[in-house]
């Protein structure tokens, strides 16, 4: 059982499968933010909430395996998305929900994760999404494992937008502020290392 089990018992997956072209092809995951791996901000952060930790990574899963109890890749070698680390890791999560986490976000914060959980307990047969103004996060998400064929449905159908599977799935939003720093996303060079402003 996690080592949290004050709110909803769920695997998590972080998505570090991506092509990193915003940041030159780079595995994103694996670059250093304040002296760490974007990855080893995120296991540190969810390490006490869950003990079936997934990463979904497509390349250099010796450096990844440090920081999950186990990798999932995408069944396709073109990189086709989000989406597709996601079906991997429904299709071996090991609890009732997949707590879904992209791996450049490492702002998001422990006050977070369990309102995400706490409101996916109130409606557990649907998903959840955060959702900030009018924009959704999809992959910032609760899952209810039990709808894993209807997205593995979808995504056969040719869907490869989470964000349009899980509003069809009829997913509820985590409202956060509008400019909430928390979900600050560092995908590009300038975003993870911002240069000093000069002063005139």
């Amino acid at each position: 059982m996690p080592l949290n089990c004050s709110t909803l018992p769920c695997s998590v997956l972080l998505l570090a499968g991506g092509r990193g072209q915003r940041m030159g092809g780079q595995d994103k995951g694996l670059l250093d933010w304040q002296g760490q791996p974007l990855i080893a901000h995120l296991h540190r952060l969810v390490r006490p909430w869950t003990d079936d930790l997934i990463i979904s990574c497509n390349r250099n899963q010796p450096q990844y395996a440090a920081y999950a109890d186990r990798l999932v890749g995408d069944d396709s070698p073109d990189f086709p998305g989000p989406l597709a680390g996601i079906r991997a890791g429904l299709a071996v999560a090991r609890h009732a929900h997949l707590l879904v986490l992209p791996c450049d976000v490492p702002q998001v914060d422990t006050g977070l994760l369990n309102a995400m959980l706490e409101q996916a307990q109130q409606h557990p047969q649907v998903p959840l999404m955060l959702r900030h103004g009018d924009f959704w996060e999809p992959l910032l998400c609760v899952i209810p494992t039990q709808l894993g064929a209807q997205i593995e449905n979808a995504w056969l159908a040719g869907t490869r937008s989470p964000r349009q599977i899980l509003l069809d799935l009829g997913a509820q939003a985590l409202v956060c502020p509008a400019n909430d720093p928390r979900l600050d996303n560092f995908n590009t060079p300038e975003l993870l290392h911002p240069r000093p402003s000069v002063s005139e």
